[in-house]
């Protein structure tokens, strides 16, 4: 008996989900002995090996494109925000980290109106505000307890929202599984060139955190874009927001580490307008398509 489409598509978020989650466990353990460019650059070449799977399954048709140029600004951009994000995870709490990191949506937001013309109304900018509270409660500027590298964190932020804006063009005209291999496949040497500059290979166990880091972050994202494809935003954002306390139970028994009550606080309200941020498009998106066929029918018709 198969399951409900919306049963499939909490299961397919679950497992993405998870999946990130052991992603940023291994680049933390991976960041230990490798520099982080060095840690991007294996994370991208053991990913693309996850990805090609998808070659077989549709052909070397899969690689045709007419929107290389997209990719290309897509792909240096993802690099950067890749290079930030894994710095962050590497010396930062790990909690910290990816609380940050659940920033992206609400530049994203900003970024659409930016790039795209969008409409954001009242109450979804009153949530971006309200999660910006949130990053300042986390980042806490001006105190004992702000540090720099938390900046980087919200770098990578800023660069993802941009890079998600672009993938939503691009999502327009191209396949899922084909933005998935060619990001992957730029990815490689993107990564590779700064990585020469630091080089040194991997030794005994890093070896394993490096290509798990690649499987996993693969996984997650070809999960992901299927969750996103049959089910509801809104309903699916919460179960992604699992990440947070999966990777802060995992980071107190591996690394000993806690979460400080202002990353808490800071975290429950960027997660809290998130939630909310969802909610609304994916209202604005179900009512648009409610209206859209009505107005095109012609009267009598």
């Amino acid at each position: 008996m198969a399951l409900p489409t919306h049963t499939r598509a909490a299961l397919l978020m679950l497992g993405s989900t998870g999946f990130f989650a052991v992603m940023v466990i291994a680049i933390r353990l991976a960041s230990e002995s490798l520099h982080t460019f060095e840690v991007a650059f294996f994370r991208s070449f053991f990913g693309l090996i996850a990805a090609l799977p998808l070659l077989l399954k549709h052909g070397p048709g899969l690689l045709r494109t007419q929107q290389l140029p997209r990719y290309g600004v897509r792909c240096v951009l993802g690099t950067l925000s890749m290079f930030c994000g894994f710095w962050a995870i590497g010396h930062l709490p790990l909690a910290q980290a990816v609380s940050l990191s659940y920033s992206s949506p609400l530049f994203a937001t900003i970024a659409a109106v930016l790039m795209l013309g969008e409409v954001v109304r009242a109450r979804r900018w009153s949530a971006v505000v309200l999660g910006f509270i949130g990053v300042l409660v986390i980042v806490r500027p001006g105190t004992e307890g702000f540090s720099a590298g938390t900046l980087v964190a919200v770098s990578a932020a800023v660069i993802s929202a941009i890079v998600a804006i672009q993938i939503k063009q691009l999502s327009h005209t191209e396949p899922a599984d084909r933005i998935v291999i060619l990001t992957t496949l730029f990815w490689v040497p993107l990564s590779l060139l700064p990585a020469l500059a630091v080089w040194e290979w991997p030794q005994g166990i890093t070896w394993l955190w490096v290509i798990a880091a690649g499987g996993l972050g693969t996984a997650g994202h070809m999960l992901w874009t299927r969750a996103l494809k049959i089910g509801d935003v809104s309903a699916l954002q919460p179960i992604s927001f699992m990440q947070l306390p999966i990777v802060a139970v995992l980071a107190f028994f591996l690394f000993n580490e806690g979460v400080d009550r202002w990353t808490l606080i800071g975290a429950a309200i960027i997660l809290g307008a998130n939630g909310y941020i969802a909610h609304r498009e994916a209202q604005l998106a179900r009512r648009a398509a409610t209206t859209a066929p009505t107005s095109a029918v012609k009267p009598g018709e």
